[in-house]
């Protein structure tokens, strides 16, 4: 079996897309999400994604955030 030092060697080998694959597959083994909350997140994820597409909701930069935030 490899060790850990081995294996992040390899992780840090994928794309940041698979080690974030492999980031929440370890954390969803580790702790288990509440299974009422993940709904309830589905179901407001859901709505926010619907109404950015109506045209009811403005995406906003990461940048333009963290610059609000970062005068504080």
């Amino acid at each position: 079996m490899p060790t850990t030092k081995e294996l992040v060697k390899e992780i840090e080998k994928l794309a940041p897309s698979e080690r974030v694959k492999i980031i929440d597959l370890l954390i969803r083994d580790t702790i288990k999400p509440d299974e009422a909350i993940e709904k309830i997140w589905v179901k407001e994820a859901s709505a926010r994604w619907d109404a950015f597409e109506r045209g009811e909701v403005e995406a906003v930069s990461y940048d333009s955030v963290m610059a609000k935030y970062r005068k504080k």
